[in-house]
């Protein structure tokens, strides 16, 4: 998974999604079928999960690996079914997208 710093910021990411969606450790470890104990060494960075265990992180915390590894703001910042429903456009329609986006963004800082 990487070094440590990696691994602790790849946990305050999991506790920071957690928290957002007002779960709790108990709960979330639920979800995943783990003990609050392991979750508790994977936010603190002491663990990192199996492919399995990551694979139903960021279904229960509706995130991307990315975001969880990375901290790729798009993933965070943009809705998981937005980046779905985007990867299914065309690159005509991506162009499209992007100018509507520019066109926004010029009219809202006016």
């Amino acid at each position: 998974m990487g070094d440590l710093h990696n691994m602790n910021e790849f946990g305050k990411r999991i506790q920071k999604r957690r928290k957002a969606l007002n779960m709790q450790q108990s709960e979330l470890a639920e979800k995943l079928d783990i003990s609050t104990n392991h979750l508790s060494t994977i936010e603190t960075g002491k663990s990192h999960p199996s492919y399995d265990l990551l694979c139903k992180l960021c279904i229960a915390l509706d995130v991307t690996p990315d975001y969880l590894m990375m901290g790729s703001l798009h993933s965070y910042n943009i809705s998981k079914n937005i980046i779905d429903k985007l990867r299914l456009c065309s690159e005509h329609d991506l162009t499209v997208l992007d100018q509507i986006i520019e066109i926004i963004i010029t009219n809202s800082e006016r």
